[in-house]
């Protein structure tokens, strides 16, 4: 005997697959843009520059290679939160928003990685010459744990646009849709003859308290 499927299992099967990428979205968003967001004030490299005979250490973190990876993880952040404000083909592109900035976050941390421009200029300024440049430089693994929070940002990403037409949405409960409210009729006034036959019309008793 061949067993026949229990129509509810087959509609409890997406509502899972919808509350688990659901709480794994939402993990993978909110800790890839605190990760990201925590990289960039942290150490990316480092140097030296000679000042009157004297190496004069130098020191960049994150935002003084690239403010991109941080920008981008709050944009991110933001985009992760609008996905429960909006439906359908709104849904579709807030989830796009959201997984370009994890791509866009990957991208920059990378690029920045190697990146001693920004130590370059703090040894002009050191050594109050426009020439001047960093040297004996070092790079810390910052960078790459950047990248991957972006990488986390990506994936929420990716399940919202897979998923999130399984996610709730905001409750429109309090949505205005623009739809005349009915009015309670007025109770009628004895001393007006016409309140007396209009609720007659409706069928009331104008003489009930």
């Amino acid at each position: 005997m061949t067993a026949v499927p229990h129509p509810r299992s087959e509609a409890a099967a997406p509502a899972g697959s919808g509350r688990r990428s659901l709480a794994l979205a939402l993990l993978c968003g909110a800790l890839g843009a605190a990760v990201a967001l925590l990289s960039s004030r942290q150490s990316w490299s480092a140097g030296t520059v000679e000042v009157v005979g004297t190496h004069f250490p130098l020191t960049a973190k994150g935002s003084d290679v690239t403010g991109v990876p941080a920008a981008l993880a709050i944009v991110g952040l933001a985009a992760l939160v609008a996905v429960f404000a909006v439906r359908r083909s709104g849904r579709l592109l807030v989830a796009g928003l959201l997984a370009l900035s994890g791509a866009g976050t990957v991208a920059a941390a990378l690029l920045g990685a190697g990146d001693g421009s920004a130590l370059d200029v703090q040894a002009a300024q050191a050594a109050g010459d426009s020439s001047a440049t960093a040297t004996a430089l070092t790079h810390t693994a910052w960078p790459y744990v950047a990248a991957f929070g972006g990488a986390l940002i990506l994936v929420a990403g990716l399940l919202a646009l897979w998923y999130g037409r399984l996610w709730p949405a905001m409750s429109g409960r309090y949505e205005r849709d623009g739809a005349p409210r009915p009015r309670a009729p007025r109770p009628a006034d004895p001393d007006r003859p016409e309140d007396l036959w209009k609720a007659l019309d409706r069928g009331e008793d104008p003489t009930g308290v």
